[in-house]
């Protein structure tokens, strides 16, 4: 590093420049001080000289171009690493052998790949509820931004459980954990693969379900329903209400959710337990 830091005068922020100047100085120099011996002491004629001279020059340009050439895989190393400090994605690593360049490639394809796995990790965190497993809000937008590409039509479900607070009152907050939980999983093993389900908040759910129209979307919830009853999940009586309405592209899902939670409101003003259609 000593020497690495002395010779930082030599083009400070180009590396490279600096390590083929001093291989060229560490060429040339020699033979011009030879040359100027010849010449002033054993009296070398100066076309002898000149050849000399010039065989060196081509001589520093070859080895100049492939040292050049030998700096490469640095050069996209250091690319690959500031990609992956910016969190960029980073394919088709070069492959080295067993010298210093192949080591560091190496190094960069497993820093690559933990950064990955870093923020896949990051991802799912970010984008699902810690308490039932499945998707937030957050995630849940996201999926239905890759879902419903163009306008391709789908039915939100927006889901409340009815007398949640009730529940956590009369038996506690775990009983009302332990029902979020098993509500969220008895959603998305009665939905279609295809679907997306969501925690939307608090004791809330949303299922998307594209491609649905809404009298398969008010089958589908019905079945959730039976399912339910026919399986009863913790804590006694358990019913939802559902507002339903349909969409066509993401750009639309918004005016959606607000039409299907007026539904949900519906439902509830009407006696709970029943699903209702957005106008």
């Amino acid at each position: 590093m000593r020497f690495y830091r002395t010779t930082q005068f030599l083009f400070p922020r180009q590396f490279e420049l600096r390590l083929l100047t001093i291989a060229l100085l560490a060429v040339l120099l020699p033979t011009v001080l030879v040359l100027a011996l010849g010449i002033t002491t054993f009296g070398w004629p100066p076309r002898t000289a000149g050849m000399i001279l010039l065989a060196t020059l081509l001589g520093a340009g070859l080895a100049t171009a492939a040292i050049h050439a030998l700096l490469a895989p640095l050069a996209t190393a250091t690319a690959m690493l500031r990609a992956i400090q910016i969190g960029e994605s980073v394919a088709d690593i070069p492959v080295g052998g067993e010298d210093l360049v192949g080591r560091l490639l190496r190094g960069v394809s497993q820093a690559a790949r933990d950064a990955e796995e870093r923020s896949d990790a990051l991802v799912v965190v970010a984008e699902h509820d810690p308490l039932t497993k499945i998707l937030n809000r957050r995630g849940f937008m996201r999926a239905a931004e890759r879902l419903l590409v163009g306008e391709r039509p789908a039915v939100l479900a927006l889901i409340d459980l009815d007398h949640f607070r009730a529940i956590n009152d009369h038996l506690g907050h775990d009983v009302g954990d332990e029902l979020l939980f098993a509500f969220a999983q008895r959603v998305r093993d009665t939905v279609r693969g295809t679907d997306i389900c969501a925690r939307w908040g608090g004791e809330e759910f949303a299922v998307l379900l594209p491609g649905a129209t809404l009298d398969q979307a008010h089958a589908a919830m019905g079945r959730l329903r039976s399912s339910i009853a026919r399986h009863p999940l913790p804590g006694a009586g358990l019913t939802f209400s559902c507002g339903l309405a349909d969409t066509c592209g993401f750009d639309d899902l918004d005016d959606t959710a607000r039409r299907a939670d007026k539904a949900l409101y519906s439902a509830k003003h009407l006696g709970r337990d029943r699903t209702e259609l957005a106008d």
